[in-house]
């Protein structure tokens, strides 16, 4: 089978509107901007709605983008995990024996060396502490989105987030402690806690509600038509999201855009090395697409909240370190989407997709 003849049918299953997505997000970012320059007292309301550094309405938004991938998860297929262990052992040796060190050393490199002359020492240390810290909090909530889009396994997905979440509350904290060479890391349980409960359990709870709902009137093709239905809302939240995120960064945009920048270069270089060490070895091993993708996608997307909360905690709200894990927000939706991309226009390498509830 060719990789034209593959992926023919995944890109027939998007919609224009999702085929056109890099350009409504890059609309998106525009707005963004342009709305958090022209009404910033909305966007600092809009700022200041959180509990434990958790902004209610961007949570609000993630849920509504996670809940029709929720709607896919089938319980009665997790013990058949087992049968394909090869996507999730992938997962957990690149999120927490690749990634966390790849990113300390590309911090150091750029930040210490390449830009020596061009930032503060001071300064360098604080983005490499930001950057440290995304890139040992792996992501829990937007990797729902990402799955969702490259057509991935709903029950395989989850259970590669659920088992991240659960080393992330044992590692999280001597990972970052170790690299950032101190021992005193207090880790905000309450985001932590908090933003797990907001992404996973509660669109978890209401998406099996759902499913056992359209199984009992019309079985698995009812759940697909429904999941078809829900899709444009799903990318709608994504796109109100992008608003949000950049609205809330706009001044500091475009105060210092150079900053910002040096701070992106170390983070692209992360994101493309991680996803491409994740997805090719997937490939090596015969991994199937809809295990393959997500866990890719899984180790390359961070759970911002949790690195921004504990910057901010450590560091101060207008720390390098703060703004390091910020910029990481504001690079990571325009680089999942390239990336999503990427995978489906190479389904045809892997095997063809089986998901364990068929």
């Amino acid at each position: 089978m060719s990789i034209s003849e593959a992926t023919r049918p995944a890109a027939a299953g998007l919609g224009t509107f999702e085929r056109l997505l890099s350009l409504w997000v890059a609309l998106a970012i525009v707005a963004g901007i342009g709305l958090g320059l022209s009404v910033p007292g909305l966007f600092a309301a809009l700022a200041a709605a959180e509990i434990a550094h958790v902004n209610l309405p961007v949570a609000v938004l993630i849920w509504a983008m996670v809940f029709p991938m929720m709607v896919g998860v089938d319980f009665g297929a997790v013990s058949k995990i087992g049968q394909e262990p090869r996507g999730l052992l992938i997962t957990l040796v690149v999120n927490w024996l690749i990634k966390p060190f790849t990113m300390a050393a590309l911090g150091v490199l750029f930040f210490r060396y390449i830009f020596a002359g061009l930032i503060p020492p001071d300064a360098a240390d604080s983005y490499i502490a930001g950057l440290i810290l995304l890139g040992a909090a792996p992501c829990t909530a937007m990797v729902f989105v990402w799955s969702n889009l490259v057509r991935g396994d709903a029950t395989y997905t989850l259970v590669q987030v659920g088992v991240n979440d659960l080393i992330m509350i044992v590692a999280f904290a001597p990972i970052v402690a170790l690299l950032l060479g101190i021992t005193d890391i207090v880790v905000p349980w309450s985001t932590l806690l908090l933003s797990v409960a907001l992404y996973v359990v509660l669109p978890l709870l209401a998406g099996l509600w759902v499913r056992s709902a359209r199984m009992r009137a019309g079985g698995l093709p009812a759940v697909e038509a429904f999941r078809d239905r829900m899709r444009p809302a799903s990318v709608i939240g994504l796109l109100a999201t992008v608003v949000l995120l950049f609205g809330f960064q706009a001044q500091q945009i475009l105060a210092d855009p150079l900053v910002i920048g040096l701070i992106a270069v170390p983070l692209l270089i992360q994101s493309y090395g991680i996803f491409m060490i994740a997805y090719f070895a997937a490939r090596a091993l015969r991994v199937r697409f809809d295990v393959a993708a997500p866990c890719a996608l899984i180790g390359t997307s961070n759970f911002f909240e949790l690195a921004v909360a504990v910057a901010i905690s450590l560091f101060g709200l207008g720390s390098g370190a703060a703004l390091a894990t910020v910029v990481g927000v504001l690079v990571e939706v325009p680089v999942m989407l390239t990336l999503v991309a990427f995978a489906n226009r190479t389904r045809g390498w892997f095997a063809p997709d089986e998901g364990l509830h068929r």
